[in-house]
């Protein structure tokens, strides 16, 4: 997976938010907004290749959570981002 290019996350009034930017994302009417988990996550993916696994390692590793939690928070947070159209 990689982040499409285009989305950029901002502070907008205390909240990460996702908002396209860019001739790529003219199409793309939406704000969406990020808990600081999920935002610390796309500072630490953006601009390169990951997986779910990456983002399993990175949840462990910032939150010595177990792995069986951490997959799952992962790959809801992948499936959410490619839902949305985030990832390619």
């Amino acid at each position: 997976m990689k982040i499409k290019d285009g989305f950029r996350l901002r502070d907008v009034m205390g909240q990460a938010t996702v908002i396209g930017e860019g001739v790529e994302q003219v199409n793309f009417n939406k704000l969406i907004t990020m808990n600081s988990t999920a935002a610390w996550l796309w500072e630490q993916v953006v601009g390169r290749d990951f997986s779910v696994g990456t983002l399993v390692s990175l949840l462990v590793e910032k939150y010595g959570i177990d792995n069986d939690l951490a997959q799952k928070d992962a790959e809801a947070i992948a499936r959410q981002w490619t839902e949305i159209g985030l990832v390619e």
